[in-house]
């Protein structure tokens, strides 16, 4: 069964379990503390619930023995170059007016070239072939074409320091990466910060926010498993966390200088 069949039968069981507890989409979404398009999506196959998600699932049809739960595992298990339950997010994404994005390892995908991006998922999958790791780095870089929209979201990044001094690849990857970062920080849409190396509130791991006109925040957030939720108290302590390393980041303009100056010290390595 592949990940698709598979959403569209959890969707189904969700759907027939939701009507004979004898609650609408709504009420479900409020026991759960997610937003009722989540349910919507779900039920219509749009997406793959994510572990959180289909836990809360099981939690409330616990006569169904963990179904959500299987069922998400193996759909996350057929997965192609981009996981199920990542689609949400991409969507998310797509629409966003805005992004908050925070990451205390490496370059964000959205603003990764093409040969830092392959160096990254190449560590992450060790005997990897070649034509999919370049299907995985296609699928990354054709994120970037939400900056090619005549109004691209405007995106918040905050950096820790380490992100500009990780050896990922070459001394040359590095120095094209850490260039590519510095255009992006100059265009009107991004606000680039990077907080001094040391610790702060958002070293458990990265994650992102999309906010749009009309629908509630998405998070996705970066773990030994990853998540992508419209749990209003997983946005919200993603918020906080947010708030809280930004407040600790270098103003924008030393924020520039900084990752131009680091780039340099690559470039001395070549």
């Amino acid at each position: 069964m592949s990940s698709e069949t598979t959403a569209a039968f959890l969707g189904a069981e969700l759907r027939r379990a939701r009507t004979a507890a004898r609650l609408s989409q709504d009420q479900l979404a409020q026991r759960l503390g997610f937003d009722r398009t989540t349910i919507t999506k779900t039920e219509c196959g749009q997406r793959t619930p994510s572990p959180e998600l289909a836990d809360a699932f099981d939690v409330v049809f616990p006569h169904l023995d963990g179904l959500f739960g299987r069922l998400a595992a193996h759909a996350r298990i057929a997965d192609g170059p981009v996981p199920a339950w990542f689609l949400e997010w991409l969507e998310a994404e797509r629409v966003a007016t805005m992004l908050r994005i925070w990451q205390p390892l490496i370059v964000p995908g959205q603003f990764q070239t093409a040969a830092y991006a392959r160096e990254v998922f190449a560590a992450a999958r060790p005997g990897i072939g070649d034509e999919e790791l370049d299907r995985l780095v296609e699928a990354r870089l054709d994120r970037q074409a939400i900056f090619d929209k005549p109004e691209p979201p405007h995106c918040v990044v905050v950096l820790d320091d380490s992100v500009l001094r990780r050896p990922i690849g070459t001394p040359q990857v590095m120095y094209d990466q850490l260039m590519h970062l510095a255009d992006f920080a100059g265009q009107p849409y991004v606000t680039m910060q990077v907080v001094p190396f040391g610790a702060n509130a958002g070293l458990s791991g990265g994650f992102m926010i999309a906010s749009a006109e009309g629908t509630s925040d998405v998070v996705v957030a970066e773990s030994l498993e990853d998540v992508t939720s419209g749990g209003r108290a997983f946005v919200r302590k993603a918020a906080v966390v947010f708030d809280r390393v930004r407040g600790e980041a270098l103003p924008v303009a030393a924020s520039r200088s900084l990752i131009l100056e680091v780039a340099g010290q690559w470039k001395s390595k070549l």
